[in-house]
Order: C-alpha cells, then structure tokens, then sequence
C-alpha cells in the first residue's frame, strides 16, 4: 500500500503539470520539488475492504502520513488548501482516504479541501464489494470535503474512444483529462490573469448548501488529433464545447437536471467581454437547465497563460442536480447487497459495526432527496412560502 504525497503532487495543491520548474518571483505559491519524494508504504493493502483501510491497516499508518503532510504544510508559504486523488470502489482510496480527510480537516480546520474521487462506473465493475465501500466513502466525503468532482472511468472512456478517437485508451490517457481538469482548477493560484479565483472563491460560489458539493467536471478543447487542423479555437467553441454532455466526466447526464452553480475557468489570450457574453448567451439560450432561483449562477474566471501545446482551454466545474443519479446508483446496488447482509462479516470481522452501513445508507438517501428538492424549487413557488410566511407573522386586528 503505498499514499503518495510527493514525486511533484503534493498535499497543498502544489502540484503544477504546465511547468517543470518553480516560476520565479511568486512568493505565495505553495511549491513541492519533484526532486523530494514523501512516500509512505505499508507492509499490506486494503483487500478491497473499507473498513481495513479506515480502522485498522490505514489507521497504523495515518500518524506516519500526517507528519508527511505537516511537513509539507509547514514548508507552505501561503497555504490554500488540500487536494485529494482517490478511488472510492476499493480499501484503500476510499477507507484511509476517508480517514485522511477527516485527519486534516480537525488539523486544518480553515483550509479547503478538495477531492478528485473516482466513482463506480455504470456497466463496468472492478470489485463486487463496491457498493459498500463506495456508500461508506460517500457518507465521510459529504461531511469532510468542501469540494468533490466526481469522475469516473467508464466517461473518461467514452470521451477518449468517441470524442478523441483513440482506438484502445490507456489509463495514461484517462489520467491526462484528470490532469487537465485538476491543472485547470488551480490555475489561478499559479499563473496570472485578467480574473482570478482560488479555491476558497470556488467554493463560496459553487456551494449553495454544505451538503451539495459534489460537482461534474468537464475541459475544453477536446477534439481528435486528425480533426485538430480543421477545428476554430474560439470562445464561443469553447463554451458551447464546455457545456456539452459528452464532455462530462462523471456518467450522469446534466440534461436530466438543473444547473444549481457552475464555473468555467479560461486560459489564454481572450477580452473579457467576448467571455461574458458567450457565458450570457449559454445561460439565455439553455435557461431551463439553469435553476431559476438563482440569478447569477455561473462563475467565470480568466488566466492569461494558456496549456502547453495550446492557444486557450477551459475548464468546467458544474453543480448539477443530475449528480443524484450517480449516487442513487450506488445506493440501489448497496441496498440489495445490505439486505441479505452480503459480505457483511468481512467488514464487522474489522471492527465495524452494522449500525455504520445504515447511517451511510440514510446519508446518501437524504443527499439524493436535497438535490431532488433543490431540482424542483421554483423561484415563484419561494415567493410564494416567504408571503404565506410574513402573513402567518403579521399581528392580526380583530374588528367587533
């Protein structure tokens, strides 16, 4: 087992994939070497059991991370906050992944915490116990993160085979979209730019209740190799390109819900007014995808240095009520294995004890009833409650 927090990905959102170096003169950026690995490995791995990884094997290794990760933080001369990559369908990612996050967060309390998490995909399963060990990472992440992009890899599949054309995808190229969605995110902190956003900026734009910080990520341009040459590189492409459901990288299809925020993060060479209107235009145009309680639901921000290898990108962060039905997957699959209590001794076997798979199970129902509600709310219907309110309040006067 081993929790990589080094080799150029550190704990402190330090890690940068567009430069080889330190950029010089930026004294706020919080920057790990890839030339200081800090890894620290374990004699055995999870098993695929959550509880393994978040009692007992991950639980003797958690103070040896910690240290890493005080160490790293300490060396931080501005400290934004943390990043987390982890997988949810197996032991370790998800159960001392999980434990991970609470850790930092009693430490760390002011700090964001960001995860990059890898859910269950739809029709491909790596491990019968996923269910479990997805439900239970669930129930930790709606308490301790402040933000989640769900990804999965059967998405991140289908964008490389149908969108760039790759005849057989290699988890290389997965992992570069991932890369270039968590590049995207921390841009601001690394370069400059006409309109900057940190992650404290993302999260108070993004999260319009604790509870509904699970977002779908999606980046711009993605266009096959032999298609490149033919293909206009404009705002206007990039943003109708941004919102596109086959760019999503999470299986869930945002036509089935309403937008509750969104952030589109550009770089490169652009006038700010053609990046207002081209967003205005999108929120004009798709309203109804938009919830309508919410004015001004779509953050945007602009950085002047563009990727490697290309004149302007963005990248998408949507808050979309369509993430429900990642999750209400899970809780079906979870649902029909807790019932006839499957695999259940392997985890009580560690310590745990049932009551746990039934408080999971209640949190990610009540997290896919809150974005149902929120999906339903009208602006009208609030109007509406705040008048039958003020009336209920309102000293009455009685006439004789």
């Amino acid at each position: 087992m081993r929790v990589g927090v080094g080799e150029g990905l550190g704990p402190a959102c330090s890690w940068n994939p567009d430069l080889p170096h330190r950029p010089p003169g930026n004294a706020a950026l919080p920057w790990l070497m890839a030339s200081r690995p800090s890894q620290v490995a374990g004699q055995s791995g999870a098993g695929n059991n959550w509880a393994r990884g978040h009692y007992t094997e991950g639980a003797e290794l958690m103070e040896s991370v910690m240290d890493v990760v005080r160490k790293e933080a300490e060396s931080c001369d501005c400290l934004q906050g943390f990043q987390l990559t982890h997988s949810l369908g197996g032991g370790t990612g998800s159960g001392m992944g999980t434990l991970l996050l609470s850790k930092i967060r009693e430490e760390y309390p002011d700090r964001i915490i960001n995860t990059f998490s890898i859910l269950p995909s739809p029709r491909v399963s790596d491990t019968v116990v996923e269910p479990y060990n997805a439900t239970l990472s669930v129930h930790q992440l709606i308490e301790n993160a402040d933000e989640t992009f769900c990804i999965d890899n059967e998405a991140l599949y289908d964008i490389c085979s149908r969108t760039l054309k790759l005849p057989t995808p290699t988890y290389g190229d997965l992992n570069h979209l991932v890369s270039a969605t968590m590049s995207g995110v921390t841009t601001c902190l690394r370069f400059p730019g006409q309109l900057n956003a940190d992650l404290r900026k993302l999260a108070v734009n993004m999260v319009p209740f604790p509870r509904l910080h699970f977002f779908m990520p999606g980046f711009a341009p993605l266009t096959s190799r032999g298609s490149q040459q033919y293909r206009a590189l404009t705002v206007a492409e990039l943003t109708q390109q941004m919102f596109d459901a086959r760019n999503m990288m999470a299986a869930c299809d945002p036509r089935h819900g309403r937008y509750l925020t969104a952030a589109a993060i550009f770089r490169g060479r652009m006038p700010m007014r053609e990046v207002d209107e081209q967003m205005f235009n999108i929120q004009n145009k798709n309203s109804s995808y938009f919830a309508d309680w919410l004015p001004h639901n779509v953050k945007t921000a602009v950085c002047d240095i563009p990727p490697r290898g290309l004149k302007m990108s963005a990248t998408f962060i949507g808050n979309n009520t369509a993430v429900q039905e990642l999750f209400k997957r899970v809780s079906e699959q979870f649902t029909a294995m807790f019932r006839r209590k499957a695999f259940l001794h392997w985890y009580t076997g560690e310590g745990m004890d049932e009551m746990e798979f039934t408080e999971a199970e209640s949190n990610i129902n009540d997290l896919v009833s809150e974005y149902q509600q929120y999906q339903d709310a009208t602006a009208e219907e609030e109007e509406f409650e705040e008048y039958a309110e003020e009336e209920e309040e309102r000293p009455r006067t009685f006439l004789f």
